[in-house]
């Protein structure tokens, strides 16, 4: 069956002038768009993100590890829109193929990453607020500042530490926390378990908690921060745990990314950020199902 293009049109004509106005953002606020290899020997170990193979290789996960070793070799401010690939996730906000906007800066933290993405979004929708799905949200007021503990006591009923105990921290957190989340205003979820750290650096005087954010706005997951780990030491045992996990699930690893933990301790200080295009351009047009904002689907291949 031939897809429906017409009808998906000027949802198509729209995205391409939002992507122009993100790289209009990014080049504006003094950064170097850069393009990094898509295939690459092995991602970064992730327990439950599973890597589409290529040949002896496999296609990249996100961007990260290579735009980390740019960091690494100077590059201050840099940004990267690009396709990426995670086996299995297809749904009506997830696609095995999908576009992802990153950006990497030294000398900062997740802070400044919060700051950015107010101002991409407020740039994006200069007339202050969006109506996703019957939801209006203003972008203009404060944006909310959740962390992850307190989430879980006001909408689950019980600390994230507990739900991590029991081994339900992703049911709670998809069925009880992420609907209350970015409802009314957009929210940053932060703060997360060091045990859920994957890449950021853990917080200075709380051992415990890591310097990770998610960005919800209308309940959607649209962006995922850190402040980055630059402890290769640290990074190589919680890739190692993940890759134990992997095995306790049946699941194959690749190995270790040796050249990206080689070059990881040469950043000081950096903060990055993941925010998912195709969710962002299906909130700007209040689009239901992110099928509306490709122009094919895998079934449609």
């Amino acid at each position: 069956m031939i897809p429906d293009l017409a009808r998906r049109r000027v949802n198509l004509e729209q995205r391409a002038r939002i992507v122009q106005t993100i790289r209009a953002f990014f080049v504006d606020a003094g950064f170097l768009e850069v393009t990094t290899p898509q295939r690459i020997p092995v991602n970064a170990p992730e327990a439950h993100i599973d890597p589409e193979a290529s040949g002896e290789w496999q296609l990249h996960t996100s961007p990260e590890l290579c735009m980390k070793r740019l960091l690494a070799a100077g590059f201050e401010r840099i940004f990267q829109l690009c396709p990426c690939w995670r086996a299995g996730e297809r749904g009506r906000r997830h696609l095995p193929e999908f576009t992802l906007l990153e950006w990497y800066r030294l000398g900062c933290d997740y802070r400044s990453l919060m700051i950015d993405c107010r101002d991409l979004i407020q740039r994006l929708v200069p007339e202050g607020g969006l109506s996703w799905q019957g939801m209006t949200v203003d972008l203009a007021s404060p944006w909310e500042e959740l962390e992850v503990d307190a989430a879980f006591r006001r909408y689950a009923g019980i600390g994230v530490h507990q739900a991590l105990e029991e081994d339900r921290f992703e049911e709670l957190l998809v069925d009880r926390v992420e609907p209350h989340l970015g409802i009314e205003r957009p929210t940053f979820l932060y703060d997360y378990p060091v045990e859920l750290g994957a890449l950021a650096r853990r917080k200075p005087g709380c051992p415990d908690l890591a310097e990770r954010f998610e960005l919800y706005i209308c309940g959607m997951e649209l962006a995922n921060g850190f402040s980055e780990l630059t402890d290769p030491l640290e990074q190589r045992r919680r890739f190692e745990a993940d890759i134990a996990t992997r095995s306790s699930l049946d699941k194959s690893s690749a190995g270790m990314p040796e050249p990206f933990l080689r070059d990881l301790g040469s950043i000081d200080a950096a903060a990055g950020i993941a925010l998912g295009v195709d969710r962002l351009v299906m909130l700007l047009l209040d689009a239901a199902d992110i099928a509306e904002v490709v122009a094919f689907t895998p079934e449609e291949l």
